[in-house]
């Protein structure tokens, strides 16, 4: 059984990115019956926004990933980090260092201009026989760990393998500021032992924070779990993906119109494959996912697919779920007595919800204006006199009038009577009915707005003879 957890900063939204680790931490978790944690990592007080933080646990609850137990918030547990960094203080395992930042920065440039790799030269590190420099007036100081000095720290990564991190290039780093507050590395070492995490689940950016951990996670006597490092999502140019390449707030998508199932469909598939197979259902993943099988390249994000995937899983949804998902963007359908029919016809082109409202909303709205290319095209001499006539074929027939194919049944001999092409007839009054030449079949148009609302519309058109403006 996987003990996993998400940990998110609030100092921003949640993006895609973080939405794929969370993912995989989820499926990992729940395949092998095992437990999901959610931690709000906030102890950097100055950066942490509330609102983000709001948005974090929306985003969760808007896409499905439930996690178990309470959400542990980082800020609530700086007693337990205090303890701990003592601990390592009375173990003698860190120790206080009184370097100030301008000293910090005169050896950093004194490196760099010698062309070696900055690091702390570890004056105020505790030897035998070494005698510590006098303890400077007014200097707060930091508390840092002892780095092995040599050696190897070695892991294994379930993504890359075996990694080797030379003992020279980890410093004494810090592990409590100046004003007491832990760094990043020694808290999430201390709540993922304390957790008991056995998986650790994150992007390939925090692979040089490993050895760090794995430092702490030694000094302190706590089991190392398994990390796997994920690679990341480059946009289709290979670089850093960006807000304008799709790098948006989840909740983002939401507004965008997707369906959050279409949105972790295509996470899933950023990163880890199952031959060929593109649709997969939350089953499908949790039965499949193996953290094991994740791809060791980046990924490319590919809106093209996103809005494929969207488009599927509009298809394949239900009508009920659909006219749901319309309230957030003010389409309300629940009531409607052509609901199904209507979102039958529309959501088959539609590729996001804000399409499929669109497509509704051009069916149901009555035209304020009629679109001037395609009247230009397809409104000629003739065709205010055909439209009359077939208007009065619908009054004919009105009491009979009722599916899209009982307008079909009465349509299709007066094309035939009055020798005309297809276009000649549909074009003009689909411009009647909708105000412009890209809509579904007329006769399905017909069928939902009812007989007497296509009536209607269709003398306001020859009324106005098409005019732009009505």
């Amino acid at each position: 059984m996987a003990i996993t957890r998400f940990a998110p900063s609030p100092t921003g939204y949640l993006h895609i990115g973080g939405l794929r680790t969370a993912l995989y931490s989820y499926l990992w978790a729940r395949k092998t019956k095992g437990t999901f944690r959610l931690r709000i990592e906030d102890t950097d007080t100055q950066r942490n926004n509330e609102a983000a933080m709001d948005a974090i646990l929306e985003a969760f609850d808007w896409v499905g990933l439930s996690y178990d137990g309470t959400v542990e918030y980082q800020s609530k547990r700086l007693d337990i980090y205090k303890k701990y960094i003592q601990q390592l203080l009375d173990e003698g395992k860190a120790y206080y260092c009184y370097m100030s930042k301008e000293e910090l920065d005169a050896l950093r440039e004194k490196q760099m201009a010698n062309k070696e790799t900055p690091r702390y030269d570890g004056t105020w590190r505790p030897e035998v026989d070494k005698t510590l420099p006098e303890i400077p007036q007014g200097v707060e100081p930091v508390v840092r760990i002892k780095s092995p000095n040599e050696g190897i720290i070695t892991f294994i990564d379930g993504v890359r393998s075996v990694m080797n991190f030379d003992c020279a290039e980890v410093d004494d780093f810090v592990i409590a500021r100046s004003n007491g507050m832990p760094t990043y590395n020694f808290v999430v070492t201390i709540d993922d032992a304390l957790m008991n995490m056995t998986d650790v689940i994150r992007g390939d950016d925090h692979l040089t924070n490993t050895a760090k951990q794995i430092v702490i996670y030694e000094a302190l006597g706590f089991d190392v779990p398994k990390f796997y490092h994920v690679p990341m999502i480059n946009n289709p140019q290979g670089k850093k993906l960006s807000k304008r390449d799709g790098a948006l707030d989840v909740m983002d998508y939401k507004r965008k119109g997707y369906l959050p199932e279409a949105l972790l469909n295509f996470l899933v598939r950023l990163g880890w494959s199952n031959g060929d197979q593109e649709i997969f259902s939350m089953e499908e993943m949790l039965e499949l996912f193996n953290p094991e099988n994740i791809n060791k390249s980046a990924s490319s994000y590919n809106e093209e697919k996103l809005l494929w995937l969207n488009a599927h899983y509009i298809k394949n949804v239900s009508n009920d779920r659909l006219a749901k998902e319309l309230e957030f963007f003010d389409c309300h359908l629940n009531g409607h007595d052509k609901k199904e029919m209507l979102l039958d016809l529309c959501k088959e082109r539609a590729q996001t919800l804000i399409e499929l409202k669109e497509a509704i909303e051009k069916i149901l709205k009555v035209p304020t204006e009629y679109e001037v290319k395609g009247t230009k095209k397809f409104v000629k001499e003739n065709t205010i006199k055909i439209l009359e006539s077939y208007v009065q074929i619908l009054e004919e027939n009105k009491d009979k009038l009722h599916l899209a194919c009982d307008y079909e049944l009465i349509t299709k001999p007066f094309i035939e009577e009055f020798e005309l092409k297809f276009p000649q007839l549909f074009q003009p009054i689909r411009i009647a009915l909708t105000g412009g030449t890209q809509a579904p079949s007329v006769y399905d148009i017909m069928a939902i707005l009812g007989i007497e609302e296509v009536k209607s519309r269709l003398n306001s058109a020859i009324n106005v003879n098409f005019n732009k403006e009505l």
